[in-house]
């Protein structure tokens, strides 16, 4: 009657504020909860309630019966069950299991991963009820089967479940094409950072805040095309559940400040699941196909000749990505000296690299520094904060990216000394351009982003050649592609 009374009460000022009952976004749920000093969980529940016109125990009942079918697939995998991709993982992890942690330390996470990966062997051998996908559904129901294990009373339970179910209906619905981005990695995380965060005491906003951490390292790794290769799935679900319960840990332990909204979060990730995935998806093909599981009661309805072209394929992965690969091996760093200067501002590609093409065009001009222009592609431009100085230290002072102190009091050495600075966004992918106008020569360097603050020269003023010889007097790695 206590939990009846609490909700009707919690509906009754959601009312009040004139609430859009079956429409609010995760970001509007948690903003709520934080206003009304509650549970993200019961902002879920009492919009269950009220959209569905039920009781609080018949919602409850209602998630905790949802996973019915798929905690039964799961104690299939920990028993005799065994997986065309994964083998008996999951009954050979509970075996171990019996000793103590296996996998991680933390007994509680081990039980969430080993039962995860349980109910993967589970759906490869009676299925699993799909929530976006069958991926995330294995985290959720490892998470459920670790929980229904604790001491933690039902009605809790039910509200964690309620929780990660709601998130991952926006999921579900977000999901279009193929990726694990939006299925078993991103919303296996995103799930299990929320479901954490709230078990662990954590405030509304903390769940956000966590949501929005599990969910970053996800963004754009579609992996369906890697499904069917033997054990690669493993680190995707099983990952899920430790990037969630990292993500929890860090803003339940830190003061991490976590700017983004979940609702901008999430919504970056579904627009990017959707354009990133087509491509990714070619590439994946190309270099993965040729590991697919097979089945030979399938093929025999191939044309022969398709079926000699795929060997053939098969064949030439291995020795073309020796090749790729040798060439990365030529041109690697040795050992003995594997790291560039130091680059203060926090990013090798954001800043080293912008840093250096101006330390390359502050060797090519003569005279005073009357004008400079820099040009930066979409994504430079946007973080202009980080690297306008960098870019400005180098080409002025000549400057080079470990000197923290330039770094930092550049602008106001830049202002002093009455330079004009134009700064422009390029649409083109990579492209990074610096001009110094000075009043005996100009000198112009136009340079593709590498990582680990190299660059490719594209072209240069007074010359490509004078370019390259001064990126070699610097100690400058220009990259070949």
């Amino acid at each position: 009657m206590k939990k009846d009374d609490f909700f009707k009460n919690l509906i009754a000022t959601m009312n009040q504020q004139n609430t859009p009952f079956g429409k609010l976004t995760l970001g509007e749920i948690i903003d709520l909860a934080d206003q009304l000093k509650v549970r993200a969980s019961d902002i879920v529940v009492a919009e269950a309630i009220e959209v569905h016109k039920m009781g609080y125990g018949e919602v409850i009942q209602a998630v905790l019966d949802s996973f019915k079918f798929n905690l039964l697939s799961l104690e299939q995998g920990l028993s005799g069950g065994e997986s065309f991709l994964l083998g008996r993982i999951g009954n050979e992890l509970a075996s171990l299991k019996q000793r103590g942690a296996v996998l991680i330390g933390d007994r509680f996470i081990d039980k969430a991963v080993i039962y995860t990966l349980a109910a993967e062997v589970g759906n490869h051998q009676m299925g699993l009820q799909p929530c976006a996908g069958t991926g995330d559904s294995c985290v959720y129901t490892g998470l459920m089967k670790a929980l229904l294990e604790t001491k933690r009373s039902i009605q809790e339970i039910g509200q964690i479940a309620s929780l990660i179910i709601k998130i991952g209906t926006f999921f579900k619905e977000g999901k279009k094409t193929t990726g694990c981005n939006m299925e078993g990695f991103g919303a296996g995380a995103a799930c299990t950072a929320a479901g954490l965060t709230e078990l662990r005491k954590g405030s509304p906003k903390q769940v956000g805040k966590a949501i929005v951490l599990a969910l970053s390292p996800t963004i754009a790794v579609p992996c369906t095309p890697r499904v069917i290769v033997s054990g690669l799935c493993a680190t995707h679900i099983g990952g899920a559940v430790l990037i969630g319960n990292l993500a929890a840990n860090l803003v339940l332990k830190t003061s991490i400040p976590v700017m983004v909204d979940v609702d901008v979060m999430l919504a970056m990730a579904t627009s990017i699941h959707s354009n990133a995935a087509p491509i990714i998806t070619k590439l994946n093909l190309r270099y993965m196909r040729p590991y697919f599981k097979r089945e030979e009661q399938v093929d025999q309805y191939i044309l022969p000749e398709v079926r000699k072209e795929e060997a053939k394929e098969a064949e030439d992965v291995v020795n073309r990505a020796r090749e790729e690969i040798r060439r990365l091996a030529e041109t690697a760093n040795p050992i003995i000296s594997p790291f560039g200067e130091a680059v203060v501002g926090g990013s090798s590609i954001a800043v080293g690299s912008p840093t250096n093409m101006g330390r390359i065009a502050h060797e090519l001009y003569q005279g005073e520094i009357k004008r400079i222009s820099i040009g930066l592609t979409t994504d430079l431009f946007a973080r202009r904060a980080i690297n306008i100085p960098g870019i400005l230290m180098g080409a002025v002072f000549g400057a080079s990216t470990n000197d923290i102190k330039m770094y930092h009091k550049v602008l106001k050495e830049i202002s002093k000394m009455d330079i004009e600075v134009k700064i422009y966004q390029i649409d083109e992918p990579e492209v990074q351009r610096v001009a110094i106008e000075a009043t005996q020569k100009d000198a112009m360097v136009d340079a593709l982003n590498r990582g680990g603050g190299r660059i490719k020269l594209v072209d240069a003023k007074p010359s490509l050649k004078e370019a390259f010889l001064a990126a070699q007097r610097l100690g400058i790695k220009v990259a070949q592609t």
